[in-house]
């Protein structure tokens, strides 16, 4: 892999394979998955995908060490300054992108996912010739689906 996508893969906390995070959808964060599309499949995902993936692989950073969020003490501990006090406020502040969401999304470890049931069909092929990589749009949910 080259240096610069390793860099950018960096950058964004994808550092292992099957991981994933929540990004802000602004310029200088699409031109970054422009640059590493062919090694990330990426796209917009609804509510219910979002809450699956904190009540179920959720894990924030307290102290630099991976807790998994098992009540809402953790989150009103850390993020409690930023007007975040459980889950669902959490939830919300991804979904929404508020003002926080820098600070909530800097509180959540990357998402350590499974390999998707079924198995990707090309890896090596954008998602419009039929393969797995680049933007899916609103089909992530289903590929995350099968993650979970």
């Amino acid at each position: 892999m080259p240096p610069k996508p390793k860099k950018i893969l960096s950058l964004l906390r994808l550092r292992q394979i099957n991981n994933a995070v929540f990004l802000r959808n602004n310029k200088a964060i699409m031109n970054m998955l422009r640059r590493v599309e062919p090694w990330v499949t990426f796209g917009t995902p609804n509510r219910k995908t979002i809450s699956d993936l904190i009540y179920k692989r959720g894990c924030g950073k307290v102290n630099g060490s991976r807790i998994t969020l098992a009540s809402n003490f953790i989150i009103k501990d850390n993020l409690e300054k930023h007007g975040i006090t459980c889950v669902e406020d959490l939830i919300n502040e991804i979904i929404t992108c508020g003002p926080a969401f820098k600070q909530a999304n800097n509180f959540l470890w990357p998402f350590k996912l499974n390999s998707p049931k079924g198995g990707f069909k090309t890896i090596t092929t954008h998602f419009i010739e039929g393969g797995d990589a680049g933007n899916r749009e609103q089909y992530i949910n289903g590929l995350i689906k099968q993650m979970l």
